[in-house]
């Protein structure tokens, strides 16, 4: 079920003096500066704090099993990261077999209620620095969450007394912060694509080479037609008609077919063209410089696949459908504070890498000896490519240190699932990752009963 949810924030945002970016060597200046090592850019931009407040729209889906056994229900609020939407979690690509929803709802009995993040997808936009920053876009889920547990979730006539937050990278963020500031919100978290070490992110931040979204791909994002488009290409001589011609002259400097596709595919020619075909995708038209993204699908696979374990198709499906983010969440993703005291529901953290034992993983996906396995270890952009780097003996994991941020939990798992990277979802060996998931919550007592 599609909803569109009306909330009020209140959130103590930073303001920041940033100038409005005019084109993309500004968008370059502005990753330059956060990425120096040579001082904290954010808090130099820095000139104060105020609470921001307004009332938005959050486009929702809710998912529930077909059959409900028991009276006691239990919902996932699931949070995508930046670069992405709610499809995240349900991707429209191979007939829906990386279904995250698919296998919490129709295999585990959960509900989930998936959301694009306020300022994303067919969420309200926002002012893309003053207010589309991690504290106002936690206050967003907080509102949804009560309504959740009040059962005040419009068309969604249920209270819930177990509610888990399931975030990927940012949307682990956000959830990480919710525990932080309503640590009697959520009953569990579920942070994949997350830990606490981000030395990392600058090179993740820089390797996106950020572009102006309305820029990068302007027929989802910008104030473009497609006829202005066709007509721009027309004006280049490229065309269906031609493209014949284009690669019997190419012949010539023995550059083949295949070759020219893979320049298309592979730099922002392709993003340029993307939303020429119709898609249920959502265009966020005529964004404001502050919305950016990065430039294309090299740098959308350096931060998030692995190579030899996704579907190439997939690369190109999420780099046209992929979504931007903006000036106030890179400046604000790394502000939560090292540690929720509070927080005493389970914390399970899953990333992408190397094969590691949970008590939760089924055995069908041991799918070969553990001595022939590998050492992958890639979540680029919360590991530096090595979960296992930790540099101490004493400590299993990158990941794995945030136990330490979590003293009152009643459970902590650090997993590091196998053959995959940041964007776990996007892999072959996601649904893997599925299970575990499931599995660590209904071993907490979180299980619809």
């Amino acid at each position: 079920m599609n909803l569109t949810i009306p909330v009020s924030i209140s959130a103590r945002n930073g303001v920041f003096n940033i100038p409005t970016l005019q084109g993309n060597a500004d968008a370059t200046t502005f990753v330059q500066n956060l990425t120096s090592i040579r001082g904290n850019f954010t808090k130099e931009a820095l000139l104060d704090y105020t609470t921001v407040t307004g009332d938005y729209n959050i486009s929702a889906k809710f998912c529930k099993p077909d059959t409900e056994n028991g009276t006691n229900p239990s919902v996932q609020v699931l949070t995508h990261g930046l670069g992405f939407d709610k499809t995240y979690w349900d991707l429209p690509f191979n007939s829906f077999n990386y279904s995250y929803i698919d296998v919490a709802v129709d295999l585990y009995g959960f509900c989930t209620l998936s959301i694009d993040r306020l300022g994303e997808g067919n969420s309200s936009k926002a002012d893309p620095l003053n207010v589309l920053q991690a504290p106002a876009e936690m206050s967003a889920i907080y509102e949804l969450t009560i309504m959740l547990r009040n059962g005040t979730l419009p068309n969604v006539p249920q209270a819930f007394s177990k509610i888990v937050h399931v975030g990927h990278s940012f949307g682990s963020a956000l959830s990480y912060l919710l525990a932080v500031m309503h640590p009697t919100a959520s009953d569990g978290l579920i942070l994949t694509g997350f830990s606490q070490n981000g030395s990392f992110l600058p090179i993740t931040t820089a390797g996106w080479d950020s572009k102006l979204a309305r820029l990068n791909q302007p027929l989802r994002f910008g104030n473009v037609s497609y006829s202005a488009v066709s007509g721009a290409l027309s004006m280049l001589e490229v065309s269906s008609s031609n493209l014949t011609a284009i690669a019997e002259g190419l012949a010539q400097y023995k550059i083949t077919l295949g070759e020219l596709q893979q320049v298309f595919q592979t730099t922002d020619l392709a993003d340029f063209l993307a939303g020429a075909q119709p898609t249920q995708l959502p265009h966020m038209a005529d964004l404001p410089s502050g919305y950016l993204t990065w430039t294309d699908a090299g740098s959308n696979q350096f931060a998030f696949l692995l190579p030899g374990y996704f579907d190439p198709s997939i690369l190109q499906f999420s780099e046209s459908s992929k979504f931007p983010y903006t000036l106030g969440e890179l400046l604000t993703i790394g502000s939560g504070p090292p540690m929720a005291p509070d927080f005493k529901g389970p914390v399970q953290i899953v990333t992408g890498g190397e094969f590691s034992i949970s008590p939760y993983l089924p055995t069908l996906f041991l799918t070969q000896p553990l001595t022939h396995i590998h050492n992958i270890e890639q979540d680029a952009i919360y590991c530096g490519g090595d979960c296992f780097a930790t540099g101490d003996p004493a400590l299993a994991s990158i990941p794995a240190e945030s136990k330490m941020a979590f003293p009152m939990a009643k459970a902590f798992e650090a997993y590091i699932q196998p053959n995959t990277a940041h964007g776990i979802n996007l892999h072959y060996n996601s649904t893997g990752a599925y299970h575990v998931i499931q599995r660590f919550l209904n071993a907490q007592g979180l299980a619809p009963s």
